[in-house]
């Protein structure tokens, strides 16, 4: 299930990651093979499922983290993530129009597309913005906190798409491809 890191088998798997794997497997019904790659590191799959834990308890909705996710995940071209959090987005009740200019750091929401954007620049330039990029941002609406929360999912989403990346995990879900959207008119 992925070519470069092993994916461990929930069956035979022993320790903190079976007990962190059961964890998942009753939240959400199954273990996805990124969590089944991560759980070669229990230390690594805490962290994730810590983060998922720290970003679900701060200001944004489930579905404009998901429009981040698809953001970031875009930007570092990451399939597995992109295929993920399209479906999780839809659970969460993003369009497909959504969905699409999300990845492409857009938002019909003027507010939505100022934050969508930033966190595609602090991915790409690696934290290394500008002042008007912090401007511009601030100036959407988005206060220090909030900021900060848009750094906090960058963090949370470049982890997985780095692992992703590293491991090669196999998608098991519906695939999305980076870098494969289409033009999206808002």
């Amino acid at each position: 299930m992925s070519t470069r890191i092993q994916t461990l088998n929930p069956e035979v798997t022993t320790g903190k990651s079976k007990e962190l794997f059961d964890a998942v497997q009753k939240k959400v019904g199954f273990i996805p093979n990124l969590i089944k790659v991560l759980g070669n590191s229990p230390a690594a799959l805490q962290a994730y499922l810590s983060l998922g834990e720290i970003t679900s308890s701060g200001r944004f909705s489930n579905k404009f983290r998901e429009q981040l996710a698809l953001a970031i995940g875009e930007e570092n071209e990451c399939d597995y993530c992109l295929s993920a959090h399209t479906a999780i987005g839809k659970m969460n009740g993003l369009s497909d129009i959504q969905t699409e200019q999300s990845r492409q750091g857009n938002s019909e929401d003027a507010r939505e597309r100022a934050a969508l954007q930033f966190a595609q620049l602090v991915t790409r330039e690696r934290g290394q913005v500008n002042d008007k990029a912090i401007e511009t941002v601030k100036n959407a609406g988005y206060n220090d906190e909030e900021l900060l929360e848009i750094v906090l999912n960058v963090v949370s989403n470049t982890l997985t798409n780095y692992v992703n990346h590293l491991a090669n995990t196999e998608v098991d879900f519906p695939k999305v491809s980076s870098g494969t959207y289409k033009e999206v008119v808002s």
